[in-house]
């Protein structure tokens, strides 16, 4: 019986001496929520009793970073580091989640590896979209009720819409908001404003999540004008519409004679190269032609069967005097008369031929 009882009361002593071994520390403090914009860091604290051992950080149960006390941090990710602080007493581990990602939301834990030896916090990681309205200015004809416009896209969560008008909230009565599932896990907006102005109002459309320092902002101004003001107002759109058109058409018009111009220069500049080219293959072509035309008279052939012409006196031919007939009968002359020893000259016929003409030689070429 004495044996049994001292079996039943061993763990308990094993239990106190392990206790006292080093067993016996605790998280002091544990890790906060937190709520962050998407791409930002995160930043968690557990501080827990000297002693300690082994410390681990989870994010939605997934280890992501081990700090050892002999050896210190043991960093897997570069998303995911560690900063340590120690004093005499305790021992603080701060986890930082650098570019954080929606994903990233969920619980965090800070684990000592003891039955109590655990401390979580959660982790919000929100996403801010944008916001818009289609006009920046709303002309209005008085006493007439219209509707404005906002709407916001792509956030996480789903954003708080509120209207201003001048500095002052507008009652939600006056306006409606309606939700919707985006992509990619995000949220929409659309908020409709229905006012009737009076005189001329500046209208503000916010739209908040907890992550934000402040919401954000579009802004429209709704003017009221009477019939005049819309006349002045069309007249003025469409003096503008003719102002630039007449601007346009003139540049088009400069730049269309710009380019008649060119064309009409090339035009001249490519029929002056080409007239000049005619003449210079003209004269080439002449060239040629006269040329052979000299070769055929220097290899010419004689003409046998021309008959020249008498050698002709181009000077001055003198008169030829026509001398009596001459008698039939002959007469002897008689005895007793006397004659002249001298002989009787005979007219000398006088020519200017030369004594030794040329010979000319006609040749016709065939």
């Amino acid at each position: 019986m004495e044996r049994f009882q001292k079996f039943v009361l061993l763990p308990f002593i094993l239990a106190a001496s392990l206790t006292g071994l080093s067993f016996c520390y605790s998280i002091l403090d544990g890790p906060t929520n937190a709520t962050v914009l998407a791409g930002s860091e995160a930043r968690f604290n557990c501080t827990v009793a000297s002693g300690w051992a082994i410390l681990i950080w989870l994010l939605n149960a997934n280890p992501v970073l081990t700090v050892i006390s002999s050896h210190g941090p043991i960093e897997t990710s570069d998303r995911f580091t560690s900063h340590s602080y120690n004093n005499s007493q305790s021992f603080t581990s701060e986890l930082i989640i650098h570019n954080t990602q929606l994903n990233d939301s969920g619980k965090i834990e800070c684990s000592i590896q003891k039955l109590d030896g655990s401390s979580f916090a959660f982790l919000s990681v929100q996403v801010n979209g944008s916001l818009l309205m289609k006009n920046s200015t709303l002309i209005v004809k008085e006493n007439t009720t219209v509707e404005v416009v906002c709407e916001a896209i792509g956030w996480a969560p789903a954003p708080e819409i509120t209207w201003m008008t001048n500095d002052s909230l507008v009652d939600k009565s006056r306006y409606v908001t309606q939700q919707s599932q985006g992509s990619n896990s995000l949220h929409n907006a659309l908020s409709v404003l229905t006012l009737t102005p009076v005189n001329t109002e500046i209208l503000t459309c916010l739209a908040d999540i907890e992550a934000l320092p402040s919401p954000q902002n579009a802004t429209i101004a709704v003017i009221v004008g009477n019939s005049t003001l819309d006349g002045n107002y069309s007249e003025d759109s469409t003096s503008t519409w003719v102002i630039a058109l007449a601007v346009v058409f003139s540049i088009v018009g400069f730049i269309l004679l710009i380019i008649l111009i060119w064309v009409v220069v090339r035009c001249c500049c490519l029929k002056k190269g080409s007239t000049y080219e005619n003449e210079v293959r003209k004269i080439s072509v002449k060239k040629k032609t006269d040329d052979h035309l000299g070769n055929r008279q220097r290899s010419g052939s004689e003409n046998q069967g021309y008959i020249p012409e008498e050698p002709h006196y181009t000077g001055r031919i003198p008169t030829v005097v026509s001398l009596p007939p001459m008698s039939t009968k002959f007469t002897v002359p008689r005895p007793d008369l006397r004659t002249s020893s001298a002989p009787k000259g005979r007219p000398q016929r006088h020519t200017d031929y030369p004594i030794n003409p040329k010979k000319i030689r006609n040749v016709t070429h065939v």
